[in-house]
This record gives C-alpha cells, structure tokens and sequence, in this order.
C-alpha cells in the first residue's frame, strides 16, 4: 500500500528479541551492582565516621541490646564486624574458651596414654575387613567406581563400635556405691579440690532412695580426657571429649562440634571423601547429619566445630530445612563471622604459608558444600509443587526425602526420662521444650 504522500513505506526492521533482552539483562546488573557498591560504600563511610563526643568521666557499660539486624542490605555479602554490645562479648568468650578444647588433646603425653588403652589390634582387623568388603563392593560396580570409604574411616568406625559397646558407660543417675539401690538428684554442688585438679567445674549430688540408707553421691562432671581415660564414664560431654581425643591418637583430624541446644558431638576429616564427616559416639552414628532434626525432632540454632585448626560455623549440614531452625540471637551473623575468622587466624598464626594454603582450600570446599546444603533444600521444596494442586488450592502430600530416610530415628542413649525431659525422643513423639533448670546437661 503507497504512503498517502505517494512514497512507498519501506518494510518494518526485524526485532532481535534476544539481543534486547540480553542488554536489558546487562543494564539490570549494573544497575544492581552499582546499588550495591552505593550501599556498601555508605555503610563504611558511617562505620569510619568519628563518633559525638561524650563524658568521659563516667564510663559507659557495653549496650545491652545487641545492633540491628540490617534487615533491608540481605543481599549483600556479610562483612565480619568486631562485637560491641554485651551479649556479643560474652559469645565470643564463651566461643573462644570452647575452642580449646581440641587445642588440648594435641599433648603427646595424652596420645601415647590413648594408644595403650585402644585395643589397637582388634581395631585394625576389623578395619581391614571391612575395608576389603568395600573394595569388593567398589569393584564388582565397575567404572572405575570408589569404595564408599577409605581404609581410615574404617579405622574409626571399628573405634566408634569398641568404644561405645566395650570401653565408656552411661550415666543417669549413679547408683548408690553403699547398698546398690537408684538415686534421686538433689542438685549442683561445689567441686572438692581433688575433683577441681582433675578437671571437674561442678559436681552434680544425688540421695540414695533407700530411706533405711540415705547415702549421698557425688558424679563430678570431669573436663580432662586423661582423666576420662581412667574413669570411663559419663554423658555426652564426657563420650564426646574421650572419643574425639581417642580419634586423634589413631591419626584422625578431628573437630569438637559444640551445640547451643545442649549437645556436642564428633567430626572426622575424611581423605577419601574430601569432607568432614558427622560422628556421634553416643548413638553410634556415622555421616547421619540430619540425626537431630528429622530423627530427634530437634531444632538447632548454632552448631560450631573447634578444630586444632580453628572454627567453621556448620549449622547448614545439620539444619537443612527452616522449620528445623532455632533462633540466633546471641550475635548478629556478621559478628558471629568475625569471632570465627579471629579464632581462626589464632590457631593458624604459626603455620607455615604451604599449611595455610592448604586448609584455606578445605574451607572453600567446605563452604562450597554448606551452600550445597542449602540450594538442595529449595530445590526439594520446589520439587514437591504441583501447578494442578496450586491452581486447585490443593496440598499436596508431601515426597519423602531419600537422604533423610536415615535419620529418622529418636535418641537412644540414656534412659526414656531424661530423653523425653530434652524433647529428643523423635518427631513421632510429643517433644518438649528442654528445662533450664535441667540438672543433667549433656
């Protein structure tokens, strides 16, 4: 058709779709990137700003409340930043003061105490054995295809089930050491100077309930693992420091893994896997991470691993999905990054630059495999949506998660009292919240 004017209209230019969308996506990461340097730069530049001035002639105490959330600058990387406020202070001192833990059991003194009480023989053999029966497995697979484990984890897995069936006891209540009859709690008392030498910090008392006796016992809750070594026997934080410590005799790398929730437990650095690997002695679990959440029915909120190395925030291998998540409120998360790092660097300070190098690739693959975690976990949400149940307003039922199918057990150390009293008797089960006046803690 000719142009009312008596031109012809030339032919419409072809749109490149692709094009245009991929400059309108180039144009939206400047502009996002630019939004958040803006961001960053304004909250260094108020960070390095002098404060007002004030009195000086009355000292101020730190504040008591802890900073903002800087809930509206999520997206942004966190930047660890030094505690200020009271409850930032006193986490990182409790943090720093159970980092030691680890730091202790590299004594030669204690290693070579250690080796003399495992039944080194009996462990290596039994060691061997499975580690052949996976080989086995490995090769009739073909493909090239990697036993599930190396010869060390075996190792530690034979020392896993020695020490819980044949070396440490359980520890209610003692019975009575004059006529044998059970005990009733009576409460914390003071350590006697004996007991505080041997590393006890409290002593829990208990009264025999056979009233024609009356007798008292003391259970001092021993923090010295040359001294677990002598009396074999306690609760998880005695099973815990004893088994780590045995671990690191027989040439494994070994972390502390402290749990606000009133729990700690072992990781192992595996060779052949790359990794570290979830050990918990007390119920004998191996590479069970997700034991507390879908098998006791608990909810976490911080779980830190102390290492001779330094310290790794691990919630995210234990807490895979949100609703099995505690609040963390004992420091903003960039405070609680920077206590690491400052633990960290410590026990790093005198390595030489090839160690260093080394462990700093550990933490990228760790770190690598925490995000895993987390992406794995909204990828399984996302998986059991159905279009048809959204637009119907339909529940769908929900998929069973294979990985979890593992865990999904309640606890089994100690007796059902004091489980049920620490709501760790499974998600089937009417769990309660744990009572701070607990006289059994770990």
């Amino acid at each position: 058709m000719d142009h009312p004017n008596g031109a012809s209209r030339a032919p419409a230019a072809r749109v490149d779709t692709d094009k245009l969308a991929a400059d309108m996506m180039e144009q939206f990461r400047q502009v996002l990137s630019t939004k958040r340097m803006n961001e960053l730069t304004s909250r260094s530049q108020s960070r390095s700003s002098s404060p007002a001035p004030r009195d000086y002639g009355t000292p101020q105490p730190p504040s008591q409340s802890t900073p903002p959330s800087y809930a509206s600058i999520k997206n942004i990387p966190l930047v660890p930043e030094v505690p200020r406020d009271a409850r930032s202070l006193r986490f990182k001192n409790m943090l720093h003061s159970l980092s030691n833990m680890p730091v202790r059991w590299e004594n030669p003194g204690l290693l070579d105490e250690a080796l003399r009480v495992i039944p080194l023989e009996q462990i290596y053999n039994q060691a061997e054995e499975e580690s052949q029966i996976l080989q086995a497995e490995a090769a009739s697979l073909g493909n090239g295809k990697k036993p599930a484990w190396g010869y060390q984890d075996c190792v530690i897995r034979a020392l896993l089930s020695w020490f819980r069936h044949s070396f440490f006891s359980w520890v209610n209540n003692p019975p009575c050491s004059r006529c044998y009859s059970p005990t009733l709690a009576v409460g914390i008392t003071s350590p006697l100077p004996d007991e505080q030498a041997r590393g006890a910090n409290q002593v829990e008392a208990y009264r025999c309930s056979n009233d024609g006796c009356k007798n008292y016992e003391r259970f001092p809750r021993y923090n010295d693992a040359f001294v677990l070594l002598q009396t074999r026997k306690g609760r998880c934080g005695e099973w815990a420091n004893c088994f780590s410590m045995l671990c690191r005799a027989v040439g494994s790398r070994v972390r502390w893994v402290w749990n606000a929730e009133d729990h700690v437990w072992t990781e192992v650095y595996s060779v052949h896997r790359k990794r570290w690997v979830h050990v918990d002695v007390c119920e004998e679990a191996w590479d069970k991470p997700r034991l507390y959440t879908d098998g006791w029915g608990k909810k976490l909120s911080y779980c830190i691993a102390f290492s001779a190395d330094g310290a790794q925030d691990v919630t995210r291998r234990y807490v895979r999905d949100a609703k099995h998540a505690a609040e963390r409120n004992r420091a903003p998360e960039s405070v609680l990054l920077y206590i690491m790092d400052e633990i960290r660097a410590t026990r790093r300070a005198n390595m030489s630059k090839q160690d260093k190098f080394r462990l700093q690739g550990e933490d990228a693959r760790e770190q690598k495999e925490l995000r895993g975690y987390t992406v794995a976990a909204v990828a399984h949400e996302v998986c059991k949506l159905n279009p048809l149940d959204i637009i119907n307003a339909q529940v769908a039922p929900p998929r069973q998660d294979p990985d979890a199918q593992k865990a999904l057990e309640g606890r089994m150390s100690g007796n059902s009292q004091w489980i049920q009293a620490r709501g760790e008797n499974g998600r089937g089960q009417s769990n309660q919240q744990q009572d701070p006046r607990n006289q059994h803690p770990r």
